[in-house]
């Protein structure tokens, strides 16, 4: 009797081998698991940025909501914040209006280096950004950019251009060319054929590079701490700077802030989702081009 045949034999389906539902269960404990210590950790913040004093038992002695007033007064969080949107805003516009078309001509054009241009903009994506951040922020101190809110733009849109570069070209190339051709032959100019009949059909797209730019930016530490001042600094650097920097600081109000940023990002990552459906991104590109 073969290996194949015993499972068949012995009632069970056909391709299913007995320790199948075992190691099934053993993936879903560990998941498990890990969901518990990640959730455990962060209520541990949550419920220390409200606690008075938390030196023994399961809960602190008292709760209050002073920490996020001190952490406000304290860390300048107003005015972190603002900065915060100022520079992601900004990185993502740049980085849509120069990826995007950017894209379309790598989906569109054959060049000679083709291949080694993609390659260029492979690596700021899966290289360290400490790798790269030291000499990026050698130059821009060089050119007295650094400490500055262009500095901080410039450094962050080293990773999230070619970012946004290498999300385009796939839904650019899924855009039959005689959509452009039609237009063009009723007179379109290729300014308006990218504006009135490319831009929609990638809608989709923009938006999902745009928010994982959004995303990646707010938590970007390395390159704006390299290259960033306390007037420019933004919301994880902040955080940081209050955790691992000399002096004495309450705990609590350094949970506090961790909270805000836990909740800024949460905030983003809901309004991610309720405009754009990450499993329906390609199909609904598919839909456009079909149409």
């Amino acid at each position: 009797m073969s290996i194949a045949e015993s499972p068949r034999r012995r009632g069970l389906p056909a391709g299913r081998l007995p320790f199948g539902r075992a190691g099934g269960w053993l993936v879903w404990g560990c998941v498990a698991f890990f969901l518990l210590n990640l959730g455990a950790l962060i209520l541990s913040v949550v419920v220390n940025s409200f606690g008075t004093s938390w030196f023994a038992g399961w809960l602190p002695k008292g709760f209050t909501t002073a920490w996020y007033s001190d952490a406000w007064s304290e860390f300048a969080l107003g005015e972190v914040l603002q900065t915060t949107l100022a520079v992601t805003l900004a990185v993502v516009a740049l980085s849509l209006l120069f990826g995007v078309p950017a894209a379309y001509a790598l989906a569109r054009r054959d060049f000679p280096g083709k291949r080694v241009v993609l390659l260029l903009l492979l690596l700021p994506v899966l290289l360290p950004p400490i790798t790269y951040g030291i000499p990026l922020a050698t130059v821009l101190y060089k050119f007295h950019l650094a400490g500055t809110m262009t500095g901080v733009v410039a450094a962050n849109l080293v990773p999230a251009l070619p970012f946004v570069v290498l999300v385009m070209t796939p839904f650019v190339e899924q855009i039959d060319t005689n959509v452009e051709s039609a237009a063009r032959m009723c007179g379109a100019r290729t300014r308006q054929v990218f504006a009135r009949v490319l831009v929609p059909l990638l809608l989709p797209g923009i938006l999902a590079a745009g928010i994982l730019v959004l995303v990646r930016t707010v938590a970007m530490f390395e390159l704006t701490f390299l290259v960033a001042d306390a007037d420019s600094q933004t919301l994880i650097v902040a955080l940081y700077s209050a955790a691992f920097t000399p002096g004495i600081r309450a705990a609590q109000a350094i949970d506090a802030m961790a909270v805000i940023y836990m909740a800024l990002s949460a905030t983003l990552l809901i309004i991610a989702l309720v405009f754009v459906n990450p499993t329906q991104i390609v199909t609904q590109v598919k839909e456009a081009t079909a149409e």
